[in-house]
């Protein structure tokens, strides 16, 4: 059986196809990063328009790496929530065309599930149950994983995502997007102490969430007091960018992988699984494999090339082809994550 999954989600064109086996027989990915460099960050408009240029033949050169042609395929996968509306409609309106042309079944993929599906991929065997945590541009969750398919929400991010809150900060610091490589090799020439930033909500043992916006504001303040300062006019030595960055990327650290550990001990699990972009950051990576030691917990983090966006991580729609879990043809995008939190 050939699935091809389809991820339009953000800012990223991207299509694989992959055996019941979870056999990756083509993958590729056009990355948007040079059209939203200059605004640091991504602009929706011009992520979709980009979208719907490079759909195609995304799909194209992705059908030609495998071998195989459209008649070859046995469904059609997509990522229809979260993202930005605009992107998702481009993903799944040629998923729906090609599904329909092809009679082939449609599979929805939740994008944040698929990035902890891409840690079950890496490892090659069952990982599940974990409690699962994607850090990303525009997530920071925590769920309850008891199966595959089976995901429940049990903390999230109150306010900003620690992949924007990189972002930001590195574009405060006049560092080149995406932010979150630029504020690691930084950072590794600063002093992480040389800064006290805030952990927000970390004390808090009651509670899963993540808060990062006031981390984004002492940064913020610290850089150049309140008010809007032209930040390309300030003139920071390299040291001080160094010391900042360091001093940023540890108190993000210090909450992910607190609020990590606390979820696994609230759930009475011993597996953790990490996905998302942020979690190609190296440090972050470091202090969850020390952590996971000290506990004896079993941590499975994405490999690098799975960290960003990509389609091969939409083979979680295997597992939901194997359930008979189809959609049909009016399936449509949800932009916004579900909230609702079980409570433990």
């Amino acid at each position: 059986m050939n699935i091809l999954a389809i991820e339009t989600s953000c800012d990223e064109t991207a299509a694989a196809i992959i055996t019941d086996d979870l056999e990756v027989l083509a993958s590729v990915v056009a990355s948007q990063d040079k059209l939203h460099e200059r605004f640091g960050g991504v602009v929706p408009e011009i992520a979709s328009r980009a979208h719907v240029q490079r759909i195609l033949p995304v799909i194209e050169e992705t059908l030609r790496r495998a071998g195989l042609a459209l008649a070859d395929l046995d469904a059609v996968a997509v990522a229809n929530t979260p993202g930005l509306a605009g992107s998702l409609l481009v993903g799944l309106s040629a998923a729906k065309a090609l599904a329909l042309a092809l009679e082939v079944p449609l599979i929805a993929v939740n994008h944040l599930q698929a990035h902890i599906y891409a840690c079950r991929l890496a490892a090659g065997r069952d990982v599940f149950p974990c409690v699962g945590m994607i850090v990303s541009g525009g997530h920071t969750s925590l769920y309850r994983c008891a199966g595959p398919i089976d995901f429940e929400l049990i903390g999230a991010t109150i306010d900003d995502a620690a992949g924007e809150a990189f972002d930001k900060v590195a574009s405060m610091l006049g560092l080149k997007y995406p932010g979150g490589p630029s504020i690691q090799r930084a950072a590794e020439h600063g002093n992480p102490s040389a800064w006290r930033f805030p952990r927000a909500l970390l004390k808090d043992k009651s509670r899963l969430d993540f808060s990062f916006s006031g981390l984004k504001t002492a940064v913020r303040y610290a850089i150049a007091g309140p008010g809007r300062p032209d930040f390309s006019a300030l003139n920071l030595s390299e040291q001080e960018v160094s010391d900042l960055a360091a001093g940023f990327q540890q108190a993000v650290i210090d909450c992910l992988a607190g609020k990590a550990f606390l979820a696994l001990e609230k759930t009475g699990m011993k597996r953790l699984c990490v996905g998302g972009g942020v979690a190609a950051n190296g440090p972050l990576r470091a202090r969850l494999e020390a952590d996971a030691r000290r506990w004896g917990v079993e941590l499975f983090v994405a490999p690098l090339e799975l960290c960003t966006d990509n389609a091969v991580m939409g083979a979680i729609a295997v597992e939901r082809f194997k359930a008979g879990k189809f959609e049909p043809l009016d399936l449509d995008v949800r932009p916004g994550v579900v909230r609702k939190k079980a409570t433990l």
